[in-house]
């Protein structure tokens, strides 16, 4: 986005001439729209016209002042009106359609534009910027296409019949008008470079504001975390402020631009004004002459003033034309080859062939000449610290980058000379952090089920035939087990009640021993009657409510001081906990060895695994695998130094910079009988 940004800003001209295309599909509304435009013209000059024939009949022939002729000039007039407010309709209904379908063809294509657009582009690109351009930027390109041509038809028109019928009337005088005309061009030109450049960077501005609004909200969560809400208040208000100086800013100049209109206009109505009473001294201009005049003047001047004034909104439009062929001048970067094969019959073979790899803005190689072959059915680990390239190398299987030395084969053929479509059909990734879009479930999962079944399909008869094999070897063995089955039976129940005891004496040692160590906690002891985990949550069912003083929010143990969760629903003789694994968990933690503070959230992937994410470390952060991480206390709602559980792994995001690691609680949810719910705690700073 850099070069983009920083390109030089394009000429009118050119901006015209890329943007015109779009009015191909709708030239036959547009001429007709510009027709409409000349007949409101017409109209309107007309009635000059017909003041002028009436005063001169009055002034000269009073008797030829009939009925009927004024009567016949009153009809010819409503007539023109008629005409011209059919005409008006067509432009304000019709008009304004075909601009917002010009607006609906040019975010469609900015839309498909986004789609091929790499990586790259979004790492370096903020999205209120790109959300500005989508919206705002193409509303005033909007408004542009339909009025631009209109108003410079309508006011062309106005200049050149009144500039004939002026000097017509007397030339001298039109001259003497006109000779300000090259004045008032000449700051308009100033005031336009000005503007332009002030609504482009106004427009930035708006697109900074959207993506700090966007920024903070999705990252609420954290913002009340650490109780940051002043420090965002504070990033918005800076950039609100800025937004504000640059609407004053432009707001000045074209007080500026209007000021100096102004002026101009007064110039050459004090010419009209003098220049009309000493023609009529000396008898060369009729006092009817003078009015009709006035008149095709005033026409005259307004037409200059509007499409001087119409500067703003030509200036706004060249704006967004430009910041909308920013994205769409942005380069793909991952394209198909011109002869791309459809990649078929897949077997599964990943082979690197002296894969080196470096971003863009960094020559520093991530992967630096790496040979590696995975061949159908094989499991390979990545291992390695944060940053080593791991996240990378995945991203390059489906193309999401390109390698920068090697290539990578699948199935002995080159990624790059197969369709991107094909080759990630092919892939199935499960990614870091999942994103849900706005909508169903089911219409969330229905784009990946495609991919799996084809999978299965090819793989139904393989299974069909092994489960044969499978019943007939059950089968040999049902006599042979049976013999056994009473013996295991017997050594079973022993073994239960032996342990049962054994579970019973531990979990004494260690209530007595937590409540040794944490004489602020006051417990509700209570058995779990249920444990339920499923895609979407994780969950235990407690045997105690209100009737024990349990209230939603209080923190859950178990009887060893290790976090379990936290009450989400609460009856009169049951609750529900919400365990740490839940994709709802969200709390602030610390490394127990550093002190450094983090995020213990819940994660969609890895609740599966019975794992939790570690996230928002900063990159002084030496956490190492085996850490303990603690509860930090902050915001009271859960109290300070219960541990979470213990760094299992440590990872990097999709975008190859943000760090998390995987944390494993300290027990197995689904082997807890009895828990202890913390009804109240100390709160320490």
């Amino acid at each position: 986005m850099a070069k983009q940004e920083n390109r030089n800003t394009l000429s009118t001209s050119v901006l015209v001439r890329r943007f015109l295309p779009y009015f191909r599909k709708y030239r036959k509304t547009m001429a007709f729209d510009l027709c409409c435009a000349a007949l409101t013209t017409v109209c309107e000059l007309v009635l000059p016209l017909i003041v002028r024939t009436i005063t001169t009949r009055a002034t000269y022939d009073v008797a030829s002042l009939t009925v009927p002729f004024v009567l016949m000039m009153g009809g010819v007039y409503m007539l023109l009106r008629v005409i011209d407010a059919a005409a008006n309709y067509y432009m304000q209904s019709i008009g304004h359609i075909m601009g917002s379908q010009l607006e609906t063809d040019m975010r469609h294509d900015i839309f498909h534009h986004l789609q091929e657009l790499s990586f790259g582009y979004y790492s370096d690109t903020k999205v209120g910027q790109i959300m500005a351009r989508i919206t705002s930027d193409l509303f005033e390109i909007t408004e542009f296409a339909h009025h631009c041509p209109e108003e410079f038809l309508i006011a062309g028109v106005k200049i050149l019949v009144s500039f004939i019928i002026l000097c017509t009337m007397n030339i001298p005088m039109t001259l003497m008008m006109f000779a300000v005309l090259p004045f008032m061009l000449y700051f308009a030109k100033r005031f336009n470079t000005k503007m332009r450049q002030i609504f482009k960077e106004r427009n930035k501005q708006v697109g900074e504001i959207n993506a700090q609004v966007e920024d903070s909200l999705l990252g609420i969560r954290v913002v009340k975390s650490f109780a940051n809400e002043e420090i965002e208040e504070k990033k918005f208000a800076d950039g609100n402020a800025k937004f504000l100086d640059l609407k004053a800013q432009s707001y000045r100049v074209m007080a500026q631009f209007g000021t100096s209109n102004r002026i101009f206009d007064g110039l050459m109505y004090i010419v009209i004004v003098v220049g009309g009473a000493l023609f009529i001294k000396a008898g060369r201009l009729s006092a009817a002459d003078f009015m009709a005049y006035l008149l095709y003047a005033n026409v005259l001047l307004n037409s200059i003033r509007r499409i001087v004034e119409f500067t703003e909104q030509f200036q706004r439009g060249m704006t967004g034309i430009d910041r909308f062929l920013e994205i769409m001048d942005a380069p793909a970067e991952i394209v198909d080859a011109p002869n791309a094969k459809v990649l078929t019959d897949v077997r599964g073979e990943v082979a690197f062939d002296h894969v080196s790899f470096h971003y863009q803005d960094d020559d520093a190689d991530v992967i630096h000449n790496l040979n590696m072959t995975v061949r159908p059915g094989q499991s390979i680990a990545l291992v390695g610290p944060s940053g080593a390239g791991k996240t990378t190398l995945c991203n390059l299987i489906p193309r999401f980058y390109d390698v920068t030395g090697g290539c990578i084969r699948i199935d002995g053929q080159d990624i790059r000379t197969l369709t991107q479509k094909s080759l990630r059909e092919a892939i199935g990734m499960v990614q870091q952090e999942v994103y849900l879009f706005a909508g169903s479930v089911l219409e969330n999962i229905a784009g990946v089920l495609t991919s799996p079944f084809r999978a299965a399909t090819t793989a139904v008869s393989g299974w069909v035939a092994d489960k044969r094999q499978y019943y007939e070897d059950v089968t040999s063995l049902k006599e042979e087990n049976a013999a056994l089955k009473k013996e295991v039976a017997e050594l079973r129940a022993q073994q239960r009640q032996a342990q049962a005891d054994s579970e019973e004496n531990k979990l004494l040692r260690e209530l007595l021993k937590l409540q040794e160590q944490r004489r602020d906690f006051q417990f509700v002891s209570t058995a779990v009657l249920a444990h339920s985990e499923s895609s979407w949550t994780s969950s235990l069912t407690l045997n105690h409510g209100t009737d024990q003083g349990i209230a939603a929010g209080d923190c859950v143990v178990s009887a060893e001081g290790y976090l379990v969760g936290i009450i989400s629903e609460v009856g009169y003789n049951w609750s529900t906990v919400l365990t740490v694994i839940d994709t709802d968990t969200e709390l602030g933690a610390r490394i127990f060895r550093t002190g450094e503070v983090a995020v213990a959230e819940g994660d969609f992937a890895l609740m599966g695994q019975g794992r939790l994410k570690l996230s928002y470390l900063t990159s002084d952060d030496e956490v190492l695998i085996g850490d303990q991480i603690v509860t930090s206390g902050l915001g009271g709602y859960y109290p300070s130094g219960l541990v979470i559980g213990a760094v299992e792994s440590l990872q990097t995001g999709d975008d190859g910079l943000a760090r998390y690691a995987v944390l494993a609680p300290m027990m197995d949810f689904n082997t807890l009988t009895e828990v202890f719910v913390i009804t109240d705690f100390a709160i320490v700073d």
